[in-house]
This record gives C-alpha cells, sequence and structure tokens, in this order.
C-alpha cells in the first residue's frame, strides 16, 4: 500500500511537472481535467494493464492536443480590436505588446488572436523571453530601449491597475486604462491613468484627436 500511495504521489508529481513545461496552469479549473489525463496517463507506466493499451506519453500527448483544440474557438479578440490594430498598422506607429508568462504559451495566444500580423515584429516582450516579470518596471524599460524610443514617447494600454498601469506610469509612459467588463473592473492601482477609455474604438479617437496620430481614410 505504502510503495503504491509513493508511486501514485510520483505520477502526480511528474504530471504536475509536465503541466508546467507546456504552459498549462495546473491551479485553473479548465486544466484539471487535463491534469487528471496525465496523472492517469502517468500511472500507467507504473502499473501496466493487462491488455493492450495506448502508450502513456501518447495518451498525455493526445489530452494536450485536445486541451488545446477546445480552448482554441473560444480565445476569440473583442470585436474592435483587429480593426483598430488594421488602422495602427497604416501608420509609422511601432505596434508592440508586453505580456507576462510562459513563451510558447503567450505566443500562442497572440497567433490564435490573430493580432501578429499588426504587430511590430521586434515589439513582442514576453516576460519569460526577458526574465523579468510584470509589474516590475524594468520589463517596460527593457521594452522601450529595445524598440529605440523613450518612455515619454510611448503610449501603453493595459486593463489591470497594477500589472499595467503603474509600472508604465513609473517609467514616464503616457498610460490608457482600457475600462472593459472584466475580472479587473474592481481593482484600483497605486497611480491614475492619463486617460481611460472603454474600447479600442475611443482609444483611436484619443490618439486622432489629442495626439494628432493622422489615419489615412478608410
Amino acid at each position: 500500500m505504502r510503495a503504491t500511495r509513493a508511486l501514485d504521489g510520483a505520477a502526480a508529481l511528474l504530471a504536475l511537472l509536465l503541466l508546467g513545461a507546456l504552459g498549462l496552469d495546473w491551479w485553473r479549473p479548465e486544466e484539471v481535467f487535463l491534469g487528471l489525463l496525465a496523472v492517469a496517463a502517468l500511472r500507467l507506466a507504473f502499473y501496466p494493464l493487462p491488455f493492450p493499451a495506448v502508450a502513456p506519453p501518447r495518451a498525455v500527448a493526445a489530452a494536450v492536443a485536445a486541451y488545446h483544440d477546445s480552448k482554441g474557438p473560444h480565445l476569440r479578440p473583442f470585436p474592435d480590436v483587429i480593426p483598430a490594430l488594421r488602422k495602427l498598422a497604416s501608420t509609422p506607429l511601432i505596434r508592440g505588446i508586453i505580456t507576462s508568462g510562459l513563451s510558447v504559451k503567450q505566443a500562442e495566444k497572440l497567433v490564435r488572436l490573430g493580432v501578429t500580423p499588426y504587430l511590430s515584429a521586434s515589439a513582442v516582450f514576453i516576460s519569460d523571453q526577458i526574465g523579468i516579470s510584470k509589474p516590475n518596471p524594468k520589463l517596460f524599460h527593457r521594452a522601450c530601449a529595445d524598440s529605440g524610443v523613450a518612455p515619454e514617447e510611448c503610449m501603453y494600454v493595459g486593463d489591470h491597475p497594477t500589472q499595467d498601469i503603474d509600472p508604465a506610469n513609473e517609467i514616464g509612459m503616457a498610460t490608457v486604462l482600457m475600462r472593459r467588463a472584466g475580472r479587473h473592473a474592481t481593482q484600483s492601482g497605486r497611480s491614475t491613468p492619463r486617460h481611460s477609455v472603454a474600447d479600442c474604438t475611443e482609444l483611436l479617437t484619443l490618439l486622432s484627436g489629442q495626439y494628432r496620430v493622422d489615419f489615412p481614410p478608410p
């Protein structure tokens, strides 16, 4: 019995390490099912069934593939995001993004959201690649330096008061709080954003009006 529990614990630990390597969050409810599948598949390695079964690595791979296929249709940008990015891409402005997380996981999100064609190729900053995470202002400094611009020349748009607005304010960026209804809507930070908008349409109006960004006619 003790040996069985020890092997079950080893299988569970290996499953958690596997989920971490894949960029999955074992504490999120929507990913618990995948974790259970991984534990079950790894347990087969310790306790082979008396009848032919799918090899554990193949079972885990199938579970991971099913997970990613199922989340894809639900990962979509707001309707105003792509039109706004398309307009911004028609200007000389550098269009970048700062995101926290594992490189593969965050890059996959950007691809699935369909925003990568409208971003400047050298202005995608993922914390895992840089080694600095939000809300450390050094991450924002690094993004500005690598883009060849001063913080005072940058505008940062985010929806999280403490993870986005506070560090961007600290280094002197023009900050814009995106007030969409969501999990950060009731949160507040240490500082006040310079601007606040409800959506990307309002953001474009702000850019063309107050910052005199010239958008080509449609």
